[in-house]
Order: structure tokens, then C-alpha cells, then sequence
């Protein structure tokens, strides 16, 4: 059986390394700023350093790597306490996966210190120039340059990219998926919460009693609240209330104080004025639009004319409410 090869596929391409440089700059040193057209990262060994990048303004400290990407102007400021040990790495790269980079800010881990380290320490024995040049645009060879040492760079480099790369996007693949799990949990609570409060839409309904019945508590089931309606428990229950009645209405096979009572309302009075706070309308007003909107000649709610509608809608505006609700800025529930 013949031998099939595996093509090797390049996630990361590295065409050239521009610099490789080590600097401990002292407390004072600031430098203006550049920008070229190929990648460069600063990686902060010891210290911390102000960098800046583009219109972007960090603190850096130890462990911390950040990526210029091309054409982008950057520089730096020691922070006039801390000297800061740096090193800094430019080479071309037009991989896609480069894009990752870009913008970025990570943290190395052990294993890529010690890459960083080889890193170094193979610029050393590879260039003539020294590592601490700020200034520095061209690095010459050695002439007894060890063998293989440029290549050493060139797959240290890769590897510490790759490195990044495949332990950050785990991490984003891991919390994309704690984040799924959250969701579905915050999904099944809240329909537990929808489901109770439609259970006990004929009645009172207090917070702690929504609490116990959906075995949540009471901070939980406000936040979920907030976050899904940005309004409170009870809001949230007298609106599915006021969307039971407006149903009810629509029906037209009660009258309003029938609906009042089936929904659990002290009174008729409080009922309009509870539904009016909601939808804007009394319930004769939202029964006369649905009717506008269906025929004309429709009869009228049962137990309720022309005449005694004014009467009640008279009397609704003299009435005191037990509470209110404000549908736009809703108040907190104790």
C-alpha cells in the first residue's frame, strides 16, 4: 500500500524579522512614537510602561504583551517610578490569522516567557548589533552566525504566535460556551418566572411568594426581571395582568367588573385606573378602539351603556388608587 504524504499547511507565514530587541530603559525614558508597515509586539518583562497606540492609552505590566498592527503609530513613556525591561519583536506577516492580533492585548504564560527567552538569547548569538538600541532600522548577521540560527528565530517566533493564538481562542470558545449555559439557565428561570405569574393572574401576588414558588431568590428573580423588561417583579405581573384583561375585553363576554374580579382587583376602580396607567386608555376607551377596528354596530360590553360609562369614568378620576405603577421608570420592589 503506497505512502500518502500530508501537506503541511502554514497557519502563520513569517516572510522577514526587521528587529529583535531587549531594552532596560530607565524610570525617565520616553520615546515619541513610529509607525511602519509590518507588525511589531512589546512584551514587558519587568516594570511597567505607558504605551500608546493609535488613540489608545495602556498601562503595562509584567507579562503583558501588546501588538502594533501595520501602519499603526505608536510609542512609549517609562512611568517616571518603575524601570521597565522590554522586549520588542518586529517582523512581516500577511497570514489572515494575524487579524487576531490586532487591537489585542494578552498576557503571556510560562511556557511563552521561556519562548521569548530563547528568542533573545538566539538574537544575541545571530546579530552584531547590540539588543538595546531604540533606534536601530537594520539588524547585520554575524559572520559566524551559529547554523540554523535565523530559522531558530523564525519557528521560535511562530510558535509563541501560535501559542497565543490557540490558548486565547480556547478560552474564547470555553467562555462562549459558559455564556450558551448561562443563557439557557437564565431562559428556563425566566419562563418559570412568566409561568407563575400566569398561574396566579386571578389573584395577589407578592415577591416573596414568587420567590419561594420558583425556588429563586429574590435578587435573582429582580435582575432577571430587569434585564429582560428593565422594570420590576411586580410591574412585570400587573402588565401580564392588564394583558389578561385586555384579552378579556376582547372577548366581550364579560363586563368590566367581571374581569375586574377574575383578575383579583380590590375594586373596579382601581382596576381602570391600573389599566389605564399601562395601556394609556380605561377599558371603555380600549373596548370602543376594538370595536372601531371590527364593525361598527357591534353591541356594547355587557352591563355597560353610554350613559353609565361617563358616570364610571367620572368616578374613576375622584377614586384614590391602593398604588401606582409607571410603566417607564419602574420602582423598586422591597
Amino acid at each position: 500500500m503506497p505512502y500518502i504524504p500530508v501537506p503541511l499547511k502554514e497557519t502563520l507565514s513569517i516572510s522577514s524579522l526587521v528587529t529583535v530587541h531587549y531594552y532596560e530603559y530607565g524610570s525617565n525614558f520616553h520615546y515619541s512614537g513610529e509607525s511602519h508597515d509590518f507588525w511589531e509586539f512589546l512584551c514587558v518583562d519587568k516594570g511597567e510602561v505607558e504605551v500608546f497606540a493609535g488613540e489608545r492609552f495602556y498601562t503595562l505590566s509584567r507579562g503583558d504583551i501588546i501588538f502594533h498592527k501595520p501602519n499603526e503609530f505608536h510609542g512609549l513613556n517609562a512611568n517616571h517610578r518603575i524601570a521597565p525591561n522590554l522586549v520588542v519583536v518586529a517582523f512581516c506577516c500577511t497570514s489572515p490569522a494575524m487579524d487576531f492580533f490586532r487591537e489585542r492585548i494578552l498576557v503571556i504564560d510560562d511556557y511563552e516567557r521561556d519562548l521569548l527567552a530563547r528568542m533573545i538569547s538566539e538574537a544575541r548569538h545571530c546579530f552584531l548589533d547590540p539588543l538595546d538600541d531604540p533606534y536601530l532600522t537594520r539588524m547585520r548577521l554575524r559572520p559566524d552566525a551559529p547554523l540554523g540560527s535565523l530559522q531558530i528565530l523564525q519557528s521560535t517566533l511562530c510558535l509563541l504566535l501560535l501559542s497565543l493564538l490557540r490558548r486565547y481562542q480556547k478560552e474564547t470558545t470555553v467562555q462562549k460556551e459558559k455564556d450558551t449555559i448561562r443563557r439557557k439557565k437564565d431562559d428556563e428561570a425566566y419562563h418559570r418566572i412568566v409561568a407563575c405569574m400566569g398561574q396566579h393572574l386571578h389573584e395577589h401576588l407578592s415577591l416573596s411568594q414568587l420567590s419561594r414558588e420558583t425556588l429563586m431568590g429574590r435578587s435573582q428573580l429582580q435582575k432577571l426581571v430587569k434585564k429582560r423588561h428593565d422594570c420590576g417583579v411586580i410591574d412585570l405581573f400587573l402588565q401580564q395582568k392588564t394583558e389578561a384583561a385586555r384579552e378579556m375585553i376582547r372577548e366581550n363576554r364579560m363586563n368590566f367588573t367581571e374581569i375586574s374580579q377574575a383578575l383579583g382587583y380590590s375594586s373596579i376602580h382601581y382596576f381602570s385606573r391600573q389599566f389605564k396607567k399601562i395601556t394609556g386608555m380605561t377599558p371603555s376607551e380600549y373596548s370602543s378602539s376594538i370595536k372601531g377596528l371590527t364593525e361598527e354596530n357591534s353591541p356594547s360590553i355587557k352591563g355597560l351603556t353610554e350613559e353609565n360609562s361617563s358616570d364610571f369614568l367620572s368616578d374613576e378620576k375622584s377614586s384614590e388608587a391602593a398604588h401606582t405603577f409607571r410603566p417607564r421608570s419602574c420602582r423598586g420592589i422591597s
